[in-house]
């Protein structure tokens, strides 16, 4: 029977790529967005049902879930992966973007994780695979904020694999480096104060390093690869690293002591 594979933040970069993968592999797709109107590749594939669902809006991550299981009888697979970046000085952002980031990146996971749970349950099975990043394990200058959340998803989904397994449930981590993607556009929210004038040299450098670390991303597709083997690999695997920047930088973490590391981060953003 052809599973099927609800995915949210569905309408461009590394949720579309995974959406179009996973219709290529004969699963039937949920492909989720807060302007589902404004999709029109998608659409226009068999077995994908494109709807609206806003991570947070309480309604319509419930709207969307019910529409999914209308269209195909059951959802195997959630894919977690609305999600975008607030980058700038702590200093500089007001309380509002501050709580927007953790709204979108960590409530709005768990609240559409919540939605799928009866569901998963009643059948004993399906997998919650949660798009994180290599700044879940690790941090980068100006991205307090980001990397917050990115943390907090990697702890709650570590945790929450021991209850699912109560019920049948995976829980995986899915967790990209440098990829192609429109993060220094539409999916990042950047704060700056250029009256802060003792900030300012940091941050012209820094933002240079991001332009450098990001023009060299892997395509979307290595994450919607990787995406799919969490989907489908049937082990307990919790982690799988997606772009081989970030498995160098993964297993350059765990090699060496936090000064070192801390140090080679400094030295790439020429701080």
């Amino acid at each position: 029977m052809r599973k099927t594979i609800l995915i949210t933040g569905a309408s461009s970069g590394i949720g579309k790529a995974t959406a179009t993968y996973f219709h290529q592999q004969d699963w039937n797709v949920v492909a989720t967005m807060r302007t589902p109107d404004q999709e029109h590749d998608l659409t226009a594939l068999a077995n994908v049902l494109v709807t609206r669902l806003d991570v947070q809006e309480a309604d319509t991550i419930h709207r969307a879930v019910a529409a999914g299981l209308a269209r195909f009888g059951r959802i195997d697979v959630l894919v977690n992966n609305a999600g975008y970046g607030a980058i700038g000085l702590l200093e500089a952002t007001p309380l509002e973007k501050i709580r927007r980031q953790f709204d979108v990146n960590v409530f709005g996971l768990i609240a559409t994780t919540k939605a799928l749970l009866p569901h998963f349950r009643a059948n004993r099975s399906g997998i919650i695979i949660n798009i994180s990043s290599i700044g879940g394990q690790m941090s980068f200058p100006l991205a307090a904020l980001y990397h917050g959340t990115k943390f907090a998803v990697e702890g709650l989904s570590e945790a929450l694999s021991f209850e699912m397994a109560a019920i049948g449930v995976r829980v995986k981590l899915v967790e990209p480096g440098a990829i192609k993607t429109d993060f220094l556009g539409r999916s990042m929210d950047f704060s700056n104060d250029e009256s802060l004038v003792e900030y300012q040299a940091f941050v012209g450098k820094v933002m240079a390093g991001f332009g450098q670390l990001l023009a060299g991303g892997a395509d979307p597709l290595v994450v919607a690869e990787a995406i799919y083997q969490a989907a489908t690999d049937s082990t307990d695997q919790l982690r799988y690293t997606a772009g081989d920047d970030a498995k160098v930088l993964v297993a350059h973490r765990k090699a060496v002591d936090n000064p070192t590391f801390l140090q080679g981060i400094k030295q790439q953003f020429g701080l």
